[in-house]
């Protein structure tokens, strides 16, 4: 078990925990999903012309997504400052496999109309049966590129 949570899991329960109730919080104080994929293409909504950024489910929530967004880099910052006491984690993972894996994750997002946080967390929570479908695609998508990566981990 220490192998699939080196931390102890406690620190990703409590994490789970506090994701649920902010994105509860949300939820029940605007009505709106708290997706991430969503945050972001309401933050191009400032700076781009095109008609995808210039929908007006982005433009009229953009304000309280980009104060989300915000919140979740102090967060960030806060962690780092108080509980982990200034250490920083490094991944051992080269800059081309990050690049490719943002490009097909952010390509996913979009072409389900959302990202793991807002289906994941959001749409199953609201037993939503787009999220439903996507979720499961999403896990079964992990569960074969995880083995699929596990496989030429060991190739010569």
């Amino acid at each position: 078990m220490q192998h699939f949570f080196p931390n102890g899991i406690e620190t990703y329960a409590v994490g789970g925990l506090l994701i649920g109730l902010a994105v509860s919080f949300a939820f029940a104080m605007s009505g709106l999903v708290t997706g991430m994929s969503t945050v972001f293409s309401s933050s191009w909504s400032f700076v781009s012309r095109l008609a995808f950024f210039r929908q007006d489910r982005f433009l009229s929530s953009r304000g309280w997504r980009v104060t989300l967004a915000i919140g979740l880099v102090l967060g960030g910052a806060l962690y780092l400052l108080t509980v982990a006491h200034g250490a920083t984690f490094q991944t051992q993972v080269p800059g081309w496999r990050l690049a490719v894996g943002g490009f097909i994750g952010g390509f996913g997002a979009r072409l389900s109309n959302g990202c793991t946080s807002g289906h994941g967390i959001c749409g199953l929570a609201s037993f939503q049966t787009p999220s439903i479908l996507a979720v499961l695609i999403f896990l079964m998508t992990a569960i074969v590129t995880a083995h699929f990566a596990a496989a030429f981990e060991g190739a010569p």
